[in-house]
């Protein structure tokens, strides 16, 4: 059967007078829907002296104060009796889910089937821009369970024609991929890493596997670690950004950003102070605000929303692939970045100088860093611990160098400080000596541990 090229083509391909009139007309919708059916917002509006009848396109968003995770937790049980941003009666609502609760207590989520059905859309969206279609079968590595990435990716399918196989794991056993053929694989670079690395162990190419592409999601990820994990598996690795808020972006085959599905998730790029907007190309923080189609329902919604990551507008101009939404760089977590001596250095700007070419002849990929230093000194010193295949064979000098030459070149106030008020110790460990192995859950691979932390 042929594969399409949109899964909807008349939204996908607006021009841009026509979707940013659409999306006006969702703005309206969705702020009056949510001062009608939200108690949070019922009274958001009341408290800040608001009118929801006067934001009227999407520039009059900037009048509406930001919404938090930390207002969220604050307003649901146990802070409060009850889910003070569910937006639907009960018997709407299809099912509940809640974040991972790494920085806290789970943020609580409630979806109506009329959310299921545009979170749906979204990925299927990203599915066909990355080429798949009728006929493909898909291994899911993310977990099932109360967060909604798996089972949108699975909805998703059922609307493009793929099948999906939900291992919920990448530790599944290699025969999934001699029995079933698959065409793709979701999962993390880690994870995809960690299962390139099994089956050649087992003596199965990677590069000899039914697989045809790969989509990477779940984190932010340095541009050196997808060659690698591209080289590895000798196919296309696509990314995918995504949350139980509701965003879900995702590159197409020509690889120039994170398509946004504009129609159905308004994202809004903000400044540092959080006070306005920064021009294209300026990064700054996501802000998103949930769309809903005129009639539609929705069991939590949310209006300008502090995602807490950060990101770039790339252009609003038509993609090479067609597609007219606009197109972002890959968000980085803000909670991942610290800043040393003035610099902001983020998980990224680690794994960009651990992944360089030469030095993964020696290394596994993985690694750890930590910050240490004293509150009251203006001195800091990062220890970056690597994972080697065998510590003893390592060229540790020309690893050292290619992590310095990478690391420094986006951050030369930091080479001008190295060797005075900054220090970087290099650790090599056999496979299986990182700190992070004896942490469940999931790993932090940077982590500040100065006396101010």
């Amino acid at each position: 059967m042929q594969k399409e090229s949109f899964f909807n083509a008349r939204i996908e391909t607006m021009s841009r007078d026509e979707l940013d009139g659409l999306i006006d007309e969702r703005v309206r919708y969705t702020v009056r829907y949510a001062s009608e059916h939200s108690p949070f917002y019922r009274k958001w509006f009341s408290r800040h002296n608001l009118d929801p009848g006067s934001i009227r396109e999407h520039e009059d968003l900037l009048e509406l104060p930001l919404v938090s995770a930390t207002m969220i937790r604050k307003n649901q049980p146990p802070e409060t009796p009850d889910f003070e941003f569910l937006s639907a009666e009960w018997d709407q609502i299809f099912t509940i889910h809640e974040t991972s609760g790494t920085s806290g207590t789970p943020k609580s989520f409630f979806l109506t089937w009329d959310d299921w059905i545009r979170h749906a859309e979204k990925y299927a969206r990203i599915f066909v821009s990355q080429g798949f279609g009728p006929g493909d079968r898909v291994v899911v590595c993310s977990t099932y369970g109360m967060n909604i990435g798996a089972n949108t990716m699975t909805l998703a399918a059922r609307d493009s024609g793929i099948t999906i196989i939900p291992t919920g794991k990448c530790s599944f056993p290699s025969r999934i991929l001699r029995n079933y053929r698959p065409t793709g694989i979701v999962g993390s670079i880690f994870k995809l890493l960690h299962l390139a690395r099994r089956m050649s162990n087992e003596g199965y190419n990677p590069r000899d596997s039914s697989i045809e592409r790969l989509i990477v999601g779940g984190e932010s990820f340095a541009e050196e670690s997808r060659a690698y994990l591209s080289e590895l598996w000798g196919r296309p690795v696509y990314n995918t950004y995504g949350s139980t808020e509701g965003t879900m972006c995702g590159e197409c085959t020509a690889l120039t950003g994170l398509h946004v599905p504009e129609d159905l998730v308004h994202l809004d790029v903000y400044d540092p102070s959080l006070e306005k907007f920064v021009p294209d190309g300026e990064c700054g923080r996501a802000v998103l605000t949930t769309l809903i189609p005129a009639g539609g329902r929705s069991g939590t919604l949310l209006l300008n929303y502090d995602t807490e990551d950060t990101t770039v507008v790339i252009t609003r101009d038509p993609c090479p692939c067609g597609r007219t939404h606009m197109r972002i760089v890959n968000p980085q977590r803000e909670a991942e970045t610290y800043w040393l001596l003035g610099t902001p250095v983020n998980r990224v700007d680690i794994e960009r100088g651990v992944f360089q070419p030469d030095s993964m002849e020696y290394l596994t990929g993985e690694y750890e860093a930590f910050i240490y230093g004293r509150a009251d000194e203006d001195e800091v010193t990062l220890r970056l611990s690597l994972e080697a295949h065998d510590p003893d064979q390592t060229d540790k000098v020309l690893v050292k160098d290619r992590f310095l030459a990478a690391f420094f070149g986006s951050k030369p106030d930091l080479a001008r400080a190295y060797g005075e008020n900054l220090e970087i110790l290099f650790n090599f460990t056999p496979p299986g000596g990182l700190e992070l192995y004896q942490v469940r859950g999931r790993p932090k691979r940077f982590v500040d541990r100065r006396d101010n932390a």
